[in-house]
């Protein structure tokens, strides 16, 4: 393995044992914070008061900071899918501290995302670092990624003024879809800025070039989005289930849109790229049996059920006021 994809793997690594066990914390931050005040999933804020959400926060700023290190050094395909570390130890946390108990099923999926995180490792490519933040703008002003950009930020205008006030407190992808499409937009804008802040240290000043503002304003307000409906997702459904869908969409979305601005499977082999692509759908398949495996008894919110006919409906149940909503799917077929 190049050193630079090692350096970056390592990184990767430990944010992703900071930012799993941050959404526990958090959760645990947020639970208290409903028993004082509006709970975050109906637009409160009470828990800018609660300490215990802080320390979740810090936890996270640390994970992000490696993170945000790991990319400067690796590409997004070798990064981001790592983050589903994160999600077996958010799973693990869930199931010793918040008893939102996994299924021995459960084992299988951590295992599927550990076996894909090593094979994208394994055929991750080496990654051409641009030479200044102006060639990293040509790349973000190509017509393919503003296209994709502007794709992306009419998903968003419409998840928020629409299906929000719809149904963001019965459907999971409302608040996860907000999340991850922003980002994937903040991964672009961050990589941007590692790459500036690492070509300053070694003597070529790009602080001066506006571009490098731009991007810091870009990632700053999507850091904001990101950070207030990933706190109404945690709120309002179960922290094991927010964990894992965050992750595949996030995942997802951030290697294409790296995909579309910096090129990263250029000049890789077909068996490669073929290998990257099985190791991701691995780790999917990973987080989709851990969103699968939790206890019946924990379903609350809504549960999408497939009948005999093949039509889809949602029911609502609720429980009691302080307990966790969570969404399921369930199919008899299964």
């Amino acid at each position: 393995m190049e050193s630079d994809n090692g350096k970056g793997l390592i990184l990767a690594v430990a944010s992703s044992v900071f930012i799993g066990s941050s959404f526990i914390v958090k959760k645990k931050g947020l639970k208290r914070a409903a028993a004082n005040g509006t709970r975050a999933g109906y637009g409160g804020y009470t828990y800018l008061l609660e300490p215990l959400w802080w320390a979740g926060m810090v936890t996270m700023i640390v994970g992000e900071a490696a993170n945000f290190v790991a990319y400067i050094y690796a590409p997004a395909v070798l990064v981001t899918p790592l983050g589903a570390l994160s999600i077996i130890i958010s799973a693990v946390l869930a199931h010793f501290l918040l008893k939102e108990k996994l299924k021995k099923m459960g084992v299988l999926g951590c295992v599927s995302c550990i076996v894909g995180s090593v094979v994208i490792v394994i055929h991750a490519p080496k990654e051409q670092t641009p030479n200044s933040v102006q060639e990293i703008w040509n790349l973000a002003t190509q017509p393919a990624f503003l296209v994709y950009v502007a794709i992306t930020m009419s998903i968003v205008l419409a998840l928020i003024l629409h299906f929000e006030p719809l149904c963001g407190q019965t459907n999971i992808l409302v608040y996860i879809g907000i999340c991850s499409l922003m980002g994937a937009l903040t991964v672009m804008s961050i990589k941007a800025i590692g790459i500036a802040i690492k070509l300053t240290m070694e003597g070529v000043n790009q602080i001066w070039y506006p571009q490098t503002w731009i991007f810091l304003m870009v990632a700053a307000t999507c850091v904001v989005i990101q950070l207030i409906y990933l706190n109404k997702a945690l709120d309002t459904f179960n922290a094991a289930i927010v964990s894992p869908v965050y992750y595949v969409m996030f995942t997802t979305l951030t290697i294409v849109a790296s995909a579309i601005m910096f090129k990263d499977w250029s000049g890789q082999d077909a068996a490669s790229i073929a290998s990257e692509i099985c190791g991701f759908i691995t780790v999917l398949t990973g987080t989709m049996i851990l969103h699968g495996t939790k206890e019946e008894e924990q379903q609350a919110s809504s549960d999408l059920i497939f009948g005999s006919s093949g039509t889809v409906r949602w029911y609502e149940s609720r429980k009691s006021s302080n307990e966790e909503h969570l969404i399921t799917l369930y199919s008899p077929e299964y």
